[in-house]
């Protein structure tokens, strides 16, 4: 092959492999929003797990056991840290606390500022997931993905 018919093909090679190279998917990241799991029916305003409620934070964490979780979240209420807990334990991840008031919209910023791969599990309030699931921050571009439940297992595996 003449030199200046390399030279092109080799520019039309490493042009095509840089194309290649640009259509990886971004990375993405995937948020699970969750209701804290039950809590006991007393009439303080910070009431621990229940039983039931501790059983179900623990089927969480075994759900979440193979997922590249990255951070977990929980409002500084003891059923919301009670039902973070284990699957933070089983990550040897911290639970990071954030303010039950805190806008969500100002939330969602926080979130998408700190993490933009992995799994991140946001343990919330009845009043709270709902709100934090439908941010428009957390699914624009459909870049990230967010999910909510308050069915998370409810049944021993």
């Amino acid at each position: 092959m003449p030199y200046p018919i390399r030279i092109v093909a080799s520019a039309l090679l490493l042009a095509l492999l840089t194309a290649c190279a640009s259509l990886r998917a971004p990375p993405t990241t995937t948020f699970v929003i969750v209701r804290h799991a039950e809590k006991v029916a007393d009439d303080s305003r910070d009431p621990a797990l229940t039983a039931e409620g501790r059983a179900r934070a623990q089927r969480l964490a075994t759900a979440l056991a193979t997922a590249p979780l990255v951070a977990v979240y929980a409002t500084g209420f003891q059923r919301t840290q009670q039902t973070a807990a284990p699957t933070a334990q089983a990550h040897a991840l911290p639970v990071t606390t954030y303010d039950a008031e805190m806008p969500v919209a100002e939330f969602a910023a926080l979130l998408l500022r700190n993490h933009r791969r992995g799994h991140v599990l946001v343990v919330a309030h009845s009043n709270t997931a709902p709100d934090i699931a439908a941010a428009d921050q957390l699914i624009a571009d459909g870049v990230l993905s967010a999910f909510l439940t308050d069915t998370f297992p409810t049944e021993a595996a």
